[in-house]
């Protein structure tokens, strides 16, 4: 039996501002989250939640994950641009050549996303938020496939790529040099155990895959946070 993931959670300075230009972007229902947050509801049985938690800190540098959405035609590449632009997004350069079909963005918060061109053959299939794409080791990918249970999809020149047998958003690392840390992350995964399962059960599990237990000030939570090979922080909740 394998965790579930059950959310990626927005670190956010201002949590209904960024869910609702987030629920603009991708017509998903805003609705409150159980820890002073808010969350947008999955649109299909492959998805996952989008939270949003309230904090103080302002962003510093640029987000070792960020969402890929998907087009299908030039012309719904544009219209995703200009919803987004609309909604509060700013163009942004992280280097990208000026010959990239795929266009990037900052939402309210900062937060990186890009919107891919049509025909990407690699995304196809999986939905508007066609990837979760990580910076991240070999090593890393391989960890959250035994984590979730969802096998490879892509694992070639220490760039890997997971999926759910469902189907879905990809989740893919890009393989070293990995960018410098700036402190605690944006953006992290929320996981609960299978149905029935068991907290400590799952953390233990976890612990034995290569994850430590970290402290980012969290105090007394029913919530367990640990962090990857790679270091990057993740949750482990308590059954829903």
């Amino acid at each position: 039996m394998t965790c579930q993931l059950f959310a990626i959670s927005f670190d956010a300075t201002q949590p209904l501002r960024l869910a609702r230009f987030w629920s603009g972007v991708l017509g998903r229902e805003v609705v409150d989250d159980p820890h002073d947050g808010v969350a947008l509801l999955p649109d299909d049985d492959t998805a996952f939640r989008i939270r949003f938690l309230p904090t103080g800190t302002e962003k510093v540098g640029q987000n070792r994950a960020h969402f890929d959405l998907t087009s299908t035609s030039l012309e719904d590449q544009r219209q995703t641009v200009a919803r987004a632009l609309e909604l509060g997004a700013r163009h942004i350069d992280i280097g990208q050549g000026p010959d990239e079909d795929h266009v990037v963005l900052a939402d309210p918060d900062g937060n990186e996303f890009c919107v891919i061109e049509p025909g990407n053959n690699f995304l196809a299939g999986c939905g508007f938020i066609g990837a979760l794409a990580c910076d991240g080791t070999q090593k890393v990918g391989y960890f959250w496939s035994e984590v979730l249970g969802w096998p490879l999809v892509w694992d070639q020149d220490q760039e890997t790529a997971i999926q759910s047998p469902l189907g879905g958003t990809k989740i893919t690392w890009g393989g070293p040099p990995l960018m410098p840390r700036t402190g605690k992350q944006r953006l992290h995964s929320d996981l609960v155990p299978p149905a029935g399962g068991d907290q400590q059960a799952e953390v233990d599990r976890l612990l034995t895959l290569g994850a430590t237990r970290i402290d980012i000030g969290q105090g007394d939570v029913d919530w367990v946070v640990l962090a990857d090979p790679d270091g990057n922080e993740f949750c482990v909740l308590p059954p829903r």
